[in-house]
C-alpha cells in the first residue's frame, strides 16, 4: 500500500512541482527520493549487496543509460535543427507554408509549418523555437488569443507527425531495437490514424479558439515579444531538400542499421543544409555549438524523468501495475497501449516511457505471437499520449520557456490536442489492427 502511495504520490508531486516552475533536473530526483522512501527502496548502493536495487544506483543507471543510447540522435537532431534555423532554411519553409495558405488560415499555417519540419527530422524543441515568432506574428495579425499558440505548436509537432510511420523522430525508432521492425511498421493504419488526428484535432483547436474569441478574448501584446526579423532567406526548395535527405537516407538504411540509420540520416541532413545554404550561415561552428547545448538540455530533461521511472520500476507497486497491464483480458495490443501510455505518463516522456516499458513487455508479447508491426505502431502512438502531461519537458519548455504562458492559461488546449487526440488515435489503431488492417 505504501509503495503504491509512493508511486502515485511521486508522480503527482512531479507534476505539481513542474507546474510550479521547478527545473526537472531538481524535481525528478526529489520525487524519486519520495517514491523510494515510501516504497522501502534503500537510498545508497553501499546499503545493499552488489546489483540490488537502490535509489542512487537505479536513478543514475536510468539517467546514464538513456543518454548512452540516444545522445548521438539528440545531438545530431539538435544540430540539424540549429543549422536549419541559423541558415534561415526553417524560416524559409515556414514562410512558404504561410504564404501558400494565407493569413485567413493562420492557425493551419502554424500547424502545417510545425508538421513539415518535424516530419523532416528537425528536433521538436527547435521547431517550437523556430516557428514561435511566425506564430506570434500570425496570431497578432489575426487577433487571436495567444494562449493557444502552445497548443498549435504542440499539435503540429508531437501528434500525427512524431509517432507516424516513416517519421525520423526517435519515438518512432525506439521500438525497432526491441521488435526488429522498421520505421514504416504498420504504415496503412498509421496513415488512417494520422488523417483522423489532423482532421479532428484541427477542428477541435479551431473550435476552442472561436469560443474564446466569442467570449471576448483577443491578442494582447507584451513588452519583449520577439519579432520576425527580416533577412535574406534561402529558396524554400533549398530548405526542403535537407528534410528530404533525412527521410531518404533513413529509408535506405533502416533495414541494415536499424535505429543507427537515424545517425547517418541526420548527419546527411546537416551536410545538405550547410552545402546548400552555407552563404546564409555566418559561423558553422558556433551554430553546431549552440545545437550541442540545446541537445544537452533536451536529453538531460528527458533522462531526468527516465531516472525517476527507473526508480519507479523497481518498486513493488510498479511491478504489480505492469503485471496487471500485461494480463488485461482481450487483445494484447490493449495491454501494450495501456502499459506504454501509463509509463510514458509517469516519466513525462514518450521516448523515456518506451525505453523503460519495451524491455519489460516486448519479449512476452512477441513470444505470445503478437504481430510486431502492429505492436510497433500501437507502442509509438500510445507513447505520444499521456507523455504530454504537465511535467513533460517539451510541454514545460514550450509553454513557459518559449511562449511565456502559464500552465493555467495554455495547458487546457495543449492537453486536449496532445493527450486526448492521440488517445483516441490509439483506440482507432487497435480496432483497425484487430480487424486485420495492415497485417
Amino acid at each position: 500500500m505504501l509503495s503504491m502511495i509512493g508511486l502515485v504520490g511521486g508522480l503527482g508531486l512531479l507534476i505539481f512541482l513542474t507546474m510550479r516552475g521547478m527545473n526537472l533536473l531538481v524535481a525528478a530526483p526529489l520525487c524519486a527520493v519520495f517514491l523510494a522512501v515510501l516504497s522501502g527502496i534503500p537510498l545508497f548502493p553501499q546499503l545493499v549487496a552488489e546489483g540490488e536495487a537502490n535509489l542512487v544506483g537505479n536513478y543514475m543507471a536510468g539517467f546514464s543509460g538513456f543518454v548512452a543510447s540516444w545522445f548521438l540522435m539528440f545531438l545530431l537532431g539538435s544540430i540539424f535543427g540549429k543549422v536549419m534555423e541559423d541558415t534561415g532554411a526553417a524560416d524559409s519553409v515556414s514562410k512558404w507554408v504561410v504564404e501558400r495558405l494565407g493569413m485567413k488560415q493562420a492557425v493551419l499555417a502554424v500547424v502545417a509549418a510545425c508538421a513539415i519540419l518535424t516530419y523532416g527530422g528537425v528536433s521538436l524543441f527547435v521547431v517550437a523555437f523556430s516557428v514561435y515568432p511566425l506564430a506570434l506574428s500570425l496570431f497578432k495579425q489575426a487577433d487571436l488569443p495567444r494562449r493557444f499558440i502552445p497548443g498549435a505548436l504542440g499539435f503540429g509537432s508531437v501528434t500525427f507527425t512524431m509517432t507516424s510511420a516513416g517519421s525520423p523522430e526517435i519515438q518512432n525508432w525506439i521500438p525497432i531495437k526491441y521488435l526488429n521492425t522498421s520505421p514504416y511498421a504498420g504504415w496503412e493504419v498509421s496513415l488512417i490514424v494520422a488523417v483522423f488526428m489532423i482532421v479532428f484535432g484541427f477542428w477541435w483547436l479551431q473550435r476552442m479558439i472561436k469560443k474564446a474569441v466569442a467570449n471576448g478574448e483577443r491578442f494582447v501584446s507584451r513588452a519583449g515579444d520577439p519579432v520576425v526579423v527580416e533577412r535574406e532567406l534561402p529558396n524554400p526548395v533549398l530548405g526542403l531538400i535537407p528534410l528530404l535527405v533525412v527521410l531518404v537516407i533513413s529509408f535506405i538504411y533502416h533495414d541494415s542499421l536499424k535505429q543507427s540509420a537515424l545517425i547517418i540520416a541526420l548527419l546527411g541532413g546537416i551536410v545538405a543544409t550547410w552545402a546548400l545554404n552555407r552563404r546564409h550561415l555566418k559561423n558553422v561552428w558556433e551554430s553546431a555549438s549552440n545545437g550541442t547545448l540545446g541537445a544537452l538540455i533536451a536529453i538531460a530533461n528527458t533522462a531526468a524523468v527516465v531516472g525517476f521511472g527507473s526508480v519507479a520500476k523497481v518498486s513493488d507497486a510498479f511491478t504489480s501495475a505492469v503485471e496487471a497491464f500485461t494480463h488485461i483480458p482481450g487483445s494484447p495490443l490493449i495491454g501494450a497501449a495501456i502499459a506504454i501510455s501509463v509509463i510514458a505518463g509517469m516519466t513525462g516522456s514518450a521516448s523515456g516511457g518506451q525505453s523503460i516499458a519495451l524491455p519489460l513487455i516486448a519479449p512476452g508479447y512477441l513470444d505470445a505471437g503478437v504481430n510486431p508491426e502492429a505492436l510497433h505502431r500501437v507502442v509509438a502512438i500510445s507513447s505520444g499520449a499521456l507523455d504530454s502531461l504537465p511535467h513533460n519537458g517539451y510541454v514545460v519548455t514550450t509553454i513557459r520557456g518559449i511562449c511565456g504562458e502559464s500552465h493555467k492559461d495554455a495547458y487546457a488546449a495543449v492537453g486536449a490536442l496532445t493527450v486526448i487526440v492521440p488517445v483516441i488515435g490509439v483506440i482507432i489503431a487497435i480496432v483497425l489492427f484487430s480487424l486485420g488492417v495492415g497485417i
